[in-house]
């Protein structure tokens, strides 16, 4: 790629092998024909079919397909269809998953425009912009898309906005010089991109670059290049999953030779073995960490945050490092007037008065040098230029003395209409309209403070009082308006003349100095706050942004991000680092500044060295391959490209950071939530597979039958594992530290509580299954089944939280009380109906019976309730 902004003119046609006439058809065709069109290159895509069958390589997966070909080879229908119905559903939801999730390059490529304006063989004509190709001469106008990258030949006024490329939405001024040095794209005022907008004025490019090699291109090839990464429960599960299917098979394994050992046939010995596996894995985990997850989405979204896949609302848990853009989302988005320097005194808007000739010259200044307006409170035209209407309507004295009437800028902009004007350019860096005013012609200039002073030979020190401007005048207002830069504000210095001269480039001198106006983004009153409840989190919050560095790192200090001990850096300072470099550097930098995409992945990639969970959130194209990079890409709703919010797994509708803060809270619960039910789940099937072993050790019959555990599968599984999924969170979720994403889903304190818990369930189980036996297999059967699936349901309870029930209440959680009630009822349907009894094989209970068995379900939780307040 060549510096293009380095070449003069001359250079540029000639490096391009191209004139100011442009190229011919045929010398455009022969390009074409060697570069290729003007397009983003597509990615391949699977199809939906090779998609719905990569759900099926889990080794989970696997075994519970193997599972189900033993039980229809044994006649066991009805646990063959459960296992595959499950399956099914859980590879649909990923397939729809997963497509939905592909769409970044697509809404890249509409960013294309489908015809542009070129000069062929000396003639002006229109094609289409896939046909453009690197030496055409292009003609841009206000309204333009810009379809390529090009060198600016000839500039008029022109402006683009960017902010799809930078991330900022102030228009740029743009030059057709010769710039100097290795700059950032937004520093290149000499050159345009493709997929920017042109708001203002016109210009003549030569086209440089098209298609894959354009700036939009590379990001399109980054995106390409860049793989979503498992989320820490996905790691988490897979290893769990591997474990567990190891486990499972080693005991089935045994089972199996136990069984023919002790002269059962092969087929009952399978039996066994199937019935152990089914009974082990928890063939509704999958399907209740997906469910959990989607009620979790409908939550965030009631709270601004739209969640695109759902594997990141478990990872929101365990973000540890927010990477932020500035613009919008820390800040308001809204260029707003902050000090005034007039009269050699600071002060805001409220303070100024029209009844003041010094602050009524200003505020001419302000509402007559102005090209934008204000329609239903939105500004429309340049940011800067609608501040200074906001700070207008600010102002106190606006009534007019005889009708009362408020003193509109548009009043003000009719009365005092414009007889002259110097359009705003980018070399003079001034704008100046003259007006009459009681009679006498005055011109009003604004512009860059440097430029305006040397063409100010007076200074307005009050209403009464103009003195020539000395040197000690000079300096003041340049450490003022360094004071203010230093700030992060930008200046506009305003200044007036009475002239009976035309108003041209050439008359901008003599003026008398009115004062400095400072604007500034400012941030969102919240931002500190949210930056605040991070930082209490165990969350790292760090700026990047397409502005400018002192810019950047004023704000990050107003909000609290830059503090004592840190850095800022630019992208070109972070481009001259080595990896070792940044590795030392990246917890110490808070601020990166002018940043390209590269950059942002970059240090994406940097923090997730480190072991960080990163979040980034962004809304312009340049965002979207480091919002794919991320752990969890956050995207803009109300400012975010489309491209951005394709790449992103969670949207802010409300474009706020203090979203994100509420997000991760939501996260860290749902991720509890699920641990709990995993726990919930695998305690129970531990309690099955011990009762299923203690049978099978003794010589004794099978305790359940294959339909019972279809019915265990579908009610004592999955009712009370949503309900857990729905637990409010717990009121210190954003005091604790982030989860570290190293750790597995079965630590130490999961894997203690999981097996004597899954004991004591067992326990009683076999206590049941005991008292049955004396009277028949079937009463032990019966017995066995009853007491599991009341004992499963009561543990639901025990499995909300770490608290007792005492603490959390019964009612705080009404899923729980509902999945209790519904499991109850169906469990009198098995015992007490002799429909029930038919279809699932269960005796018929009298009295003594029932009693035994509600005893034996509440007595494990019982004891576990006694142990949490023992220790609450």
């Amino acid at each position: 790629m060549k510096n293009w902004h380095t070449f003069t003119e001359e250079q540029t046609l000639e490096a391009l092998s191209t004139r100011r006439s442009g190229l011919t058809d045929e010398e455009a065709a022969e390009i074409l024909s060697q570069c290729g069109p003007n397009a983003l290159a597509e990615e391949k895509t699977e199809s939906a079919l090779r998609i719905f069958l990569g759900q099926f390589r889990d080794l989970m997966v696997n075994i519970l397909i193997i599972a189900a070909l033993i039980s229809m080879m044994t006649g066991d229908t009805e646990s063959t269809l459960v296992i595959f119905a499950v399956l099914i559903l859980n590879a649909i939801l990923g397939t729809v998953q997963q497509i939905r999730a592909e769409k970044s390059l697509d809404a890249l490529k509409a960013l294309s425009s489908p015809s542009a304006k070129v000069i062929r063989g000396g003639h002006r004509v229109e094609i289409d912009s896939v046909r453009i190709v690197p030496g055409d001469i292009l003609i841009a106008e206000a309204g333009d898309l810009i379809v390529a990258d090009g060198r600016i030949l000839e500039n008029y006024s022109l402006q683009v906005n960017e902010s799809s490329l930078t991330g900022e939405s102030t228009n740029v001024d743009k030059t057709d010089g010769v710039l100097s040095g290795d700059l950032p794209l937004a520093d290149r005022t000499n050159m345009v991109y493709s997929g920017s907008l042109v708001t203002y004025g016109r210009a003549v490019i030569a086209v440089t670059e098209t298609g894959m090699n354009t700036e939009i291109g590379k990001i399109a090839d980054l995106m390409n290049q860049t793989k979503d990464r498992k989320t820490p429960l996905q790691r988490s599960l897979d290893d769990f999953s591997a474990k567990l299917a190891a486990g499972i098979l080693a005991i089935s394994a045994f089972l199996f030779v136990l069984g023919i050992f002790r002269g059962m046939t092969i087929l009952n010995s399978l039996l066994f073995a199937v019935a152990l596996a089914v009974a082990a894995i928890p063939e509704a985990l999958n399907s209740i960490v997906t469910i959990v997850q989607a009620m979790g989405t409908q939550k965030m979204a009631k709270q601004n945050a739209i969640i695109r896949k759902l594997s990141a609302v478990e990872s929101l848990g365990s973000v540890s490092v927010i990477c932020s853009d500035k613009t919008g989302t820390l800040t308001q988005n809204k260029m707003t007037v902050q000090e005034i320097y007039v009269g050699g005194q600071l002060l805001r808007a409220e303070d100024l008065n029209m009844h003041s000739q010094t602050h009524r010259y200003l505020l001419y200044g302000a509402v007559l040098t102005n090209d934008s307006t204000l329609s239903k409170g939105k500004g429309i035209g340049d940011p800067t230029e609608y501040a200074l209407l906001e700070m207008y309507n600010k102002v106190k004295g606006l009534a007019q003395e005889d009708d009362g009437l408020r003193l509109t800028y548009e009043d003000l902009r009719t009365l005092l209409s414009r007889t002259g004007e110097v359009p705003f350019d980018s070399d003079r860096k001034l704008m100046s309209t003259k007006h009459s005013i009681h009679g006498s012609p005055t011109v009003f200039t604004k512009g860059a403070v440097d430029v305006l002073l040397e063409r100010c030979d007076r200074i307005r020190v009050s209403d009464d009082r103009i003195l020539p401007m000395t040197e000690e005048d000079r300096r003041q207002i340049l450490r003022q308006n360094d004071t203010f830069a230093e700030n992060g504000l930008r200046v506009l210095g305003f200044a007036y003349k009475e002239s009976d001269e035309d108003l041209t480039a050439e008359t901008e001198y003599h003026y008398t100095f009115l004062g400095l106006i400072s604007e500034m983004d400012p941030p969102r009153p919240e931002s500190a706050d949210a930056i605040r409840r991070a930082r209490e989190a165990g969350i790292r919050t760090v700026m990047i942004t397409g502005d400018h560095k002192v810019t950047a790192a004023a704000i990050a200090k107003k909000i609290g991000i830059f503090r004592d001990g840190d850095l800022a850096v630019t992208g070109l300072e972070l481009d001259a680092m080595s990896e070792k470099e940044l590795e030392d550097k990246i917890e110490k930098i808070a601020v990166y500044a002018r940043v390209s995409p590269e950059n942002k992945i970059r240090i994406v990639e940097a923090w997730q060295k480190k072991g960080k969970i990163v979040s980034m959130t962004g809304d312009g194209v340049n965002d979207a391959p480091a919002l794919k990079k991320a752990d969890i890409g956050v995207a803009m709703g109300i400012t975010g490209t489309e491209v951005s919010k394709d790449a992103a797994s969670m949207i802010l509708q409300d474009d706020d950071f203090a979203t994100i803060i509420k997000a991760v809270a939501h996260g860290r619960t749902i991720y509890e939530n699920i641990k709990n039910a995993v726990l919930y789940l695998l305690s129970g099937n531990l309690s099955a597979i011990v009762a299923v072993l203690y049978t099978s050790m003794s010589a004794l019959p099978l305790p359940f039958l294959p339909v019972q555990l279809l019915f265990i599968n579908l009610v004592t599984d999955s009712l009370p594992a949503l309900a857990i999924g729905m637990e409010p969170g717990a009121a210190d979720i954003l005091k604790r530290k982030p989860r570290d994403p190293k750790e597995g889903l079965m630590d130490k304190s999961f894997v203690t509580k999981m097996i004597l818990q899954g004991l004591l369930i067992a326990c009683a189980v076999i206590a049941a299954y005991r008292m049955g036996l004396r009277e028949s297999d079937r009463m032990a059967c019966s017995m066995a089944f009853l007491t599991l699936t009341g004992a499963r349901l009561l543990h639901g309870f025990n499995c909300r939280q770490n608290a007792s029930l005492l603490r959390l209440g019964m009612t705080s959680n009404p899923y729980s009380l509902g999945a209790f009630g519904l499991g109850l009822l169906l469990i009198a349907f098995t015992a007490f109906t002799g429909v029930g009894r038919n279809l699932f094989s269960v005796a018929v209970l009298d009295a003594p019976h029932t009693a035994i068995i509600a005893l034996c379900a509440v007595i494990p939780t019982i004891v576990i309730q006694i142990v949490k307040i023992v220790r609450d």
